[in-house]
């Protein structure tokens, strides 16, 4: 599994890297560890990921940070905030463009997704998907 991307959680003001918050994205998942003396490691597998948002205030602005926002399947962490991070546009497209790759290779597509949270199916036949779901 090889390391993509890896940064530390900034502080708001002069966006330094004064956090026990580290962010790591590898070609498969993604790892969330936080903590000092004790610590917490939380993943999401990247085909996992269904939505990316970018987000800068006007502070993030000035020091050069922004919070990536992502709409995950994962039950654990539905929603993952990657906050205060340089180039978050740059991040942004780095991780939006592994997502695709692991979803192309594990053969994951965005139907499927949208499949598993209940939304209606558009087929032309009548069909049992819903059925497979609870079961």
């Amino acid at each position: 599994m090889a390391t993509i991307w890896t940064d530390k959680k900034r502080s708001l003001f002069f966006g330094l890297p004064l956090s026990f918050t580290k962010y790591i994205c590898t070609d498969e998942k993604f790892i969330v560890e936080a903590g000092m003396l004790s610590t917490r490691e939380d993943e999401i597998r990247l085909y996992r990921i269904l939505d990316l948002t970018l987000e800068r205030s006007f502070m993030q602005r000035i020091f050069g940070l922004g919070t990536i926002r992502c709409d995950t399947m994962d039950k654990s962490m539905p929603k993952l905030e990657i906050k205060n991070i340089k180039k978050s546009r740059d991040v942004k497209e780095m991780i939006s463009e592994a997502v695709e790759k692991e979803r192309m290779k594990k053969r994951v597509s965005s139907r499927e997704n949208m499949m598993s949270y209940g939304m209606d199916c558009d087929c032309d036949s009548d069909c049992d998907h819903e059925e497979d779901m609870d079961q």
